[in-house]
């Protein structure tokens, strides 16, 4: 009876451990589904604060990745925060990034058109200590999520975000770098090119105010900045955007091989900075 006993139980101590083996390779193989069918894209609109102002951001990261993650900033163009910044943001999530949509104007201020767009936009520029903090802010509401590696920040922006993410290299903020997409590239204290610590891309229309290129290229030069000016030939302003419409006569006309290729160039950068 003991040797039956003995029997019965090594039995099911093989039934167990075939159990428990099915259930490690069903998690397994669950898991490696999951990275099959893509990125899981969670977002939250995150409210902060810069002095008394109440600014509203959008944060876009992968629910399929566990721990923390590089952090992107991204600045919204002169119309305010909105779609076209959130799928973006959306977008880099999808590459493995906290992406972070920032707020420079402040929760509820979106100009309804580009007259509106324009004073807004100006007034910011015009007030570069303004603007520092502001997007500061951001990046404090940024690296404060859970999802956020404190240590890999960076910054890119379109248009007035462009100009933005070159001022808060300016103000000497703690990022790795920062990438301007069409953005306004001449500013009224070049020498504070000097603070900057990480690395400048700079991608623009080649049609698009190119004296501007000669004066960026200069302040980078001259404060001895890692830098690279990337051009893309017949473009012209908000070459990223589809809104722009399509005649370049404009001056604003969204092209498709300059979106894709800045696209690219900006998946490069990053993964050289965050290695």
């Amino acid at each position: 009876m003991k040797t039956t006993l003995t029997a019965a139980l090594a039995a099911l101590m093989i039934v167990a451990t075939v159990v428990v083996t099915d259930l490690t390779n069903r998690n397994t193989e669950a898991q490696e589904t999951s990275k099959q069918a893509g990125p899981n894209i969670s977002t939250q609109v995150v409210t902060y604060k810069d002095g008394d102002t109440e600014c509203e951001g959008f944060a876009a990261w992968d629910a399929n990745l566990k721990g923390k993650r590089p952090v992107v900033l991204v600045i919204h163009d002169w119309m305010g925060r909105g779609e076209f910044d959130e799928a973006r943001a959306k977008q880099l999530a999808a590459l493995g990034y906290l992406a972070f949509s920032v707020d420079v104007y402040g929760k509820g201020v979106r100009p309804a058109n580009a007259g509106e767009a324009g004073k807004t936009a100006g007034a910011w520029k015009n007030d570069s200590a303004a603007l520092r903090t502001r997007l500061q802010a951001g990046l404090n509401a940024a690296i404060a999520l859970e999802q956020a590696d404190k240590e890999k920040v960076s910054a890119m922006g379109y248009c007035f975000g462009g100009f933005s993410a070159l001022e808060l290299a300016r103000s000497g903020a703690d990022v790795k770098g920062v990438i301007s997409f069409h953005g306004s590239l001449r500013n009224a204290t070049p020498e504070d090119a000097k603070n900057i610590k990480g690395k400048v891309l700079v991608l623009h229309g080649a049609d698009d105010d190119f004296e501007s290129v000669a004066v960026i290229n200069q302040e980078m030069k001259d404060a001895g900045v890692d830098y690279e000016l990337d051009l893309y030939g017949h473009t012209v302003h908000a070459f990223t955007n589809p809104n722009a419409g399509n005649d370049p006569s404009r001056g604003v006309a969204y092209s498709a091989q300059a979106d894709a290729r800045s696209w690219q160039r900006m998946e490069e950068f990053f993964a050289e900075i965050f290695k």
